[in-house]
């Protein structure tokens, strides 16, 4: 499990690195064409959508991964290891509920009514917009599932960054 996660957390990190240049690269070329040659580029400024929408979803799981999500600490720092542990628990299974029912399943329904749509400039499906969400619900879910196998596994509550 710990070798599927140090690959995943590598993998995330190369696709949100890579995101990030095509985003600059994207936005760098639709200003220049608006602003240096008056003809705005065509298909820029959606795929820097696109790009956007990716880099969101794909940095948020990569955080999750990290273990560097925002939380409210000062709670469970008062209470007891067990019962710190047993909290950790909780939210991570909370996180599991939520990824499962928004980003997994609401992901796949609308990616399945978007993909007859197609976008404007790239003339591609709009359901590749979407498809991202189910991709990062798995992959939300693995890294609670790591985080309380860990929790377990150690019999003591994770350190938070």
């Amino acid at each position: 499990m710990e070798t599927v996660k140090k690959w995943l957390d590598k993998i995330l990190s190369m696709i949100c690195v890579g995101l990030f240049g095509a985003l600059v690269l994207l936005v760098t070329w639709q200003v220049f064409t608006r602003f240096i040659l008056n003809n705005p580029s065509t298909f820029s400024e959606e795929l820097a959508k696109y790009c956007f929408v990716w880099l969101v979803l794909f940095g948020a799981a990569y955080v999750f991964g990290e273990n560097g999500h925002m939380r409210i600490e000062f709670i469970q720092d008062a209470l007891p290891k067990k019962f710190k542990m047993a909290v950790q628990i909780f939210i991570e299974l909370s996180i599991i509920v939520f990824s499962a029912l928004v980003l997994l399943s609401g992901g796949l329904t609308i990616t399945k009514l978007a993909w007859t749509q197609m976008s404007a400039a790239l003339h591609i499906p709009v359901g590749y917009l979407y498809s991202v969400m189910p991709i990062c619900g798995v992959i939300i879910i693995f890294y609670c599932l790591y985080n309380i196998y860990t929790i377990v596994k150690n019999k003591k509550p994770l350190e938070i960054m």
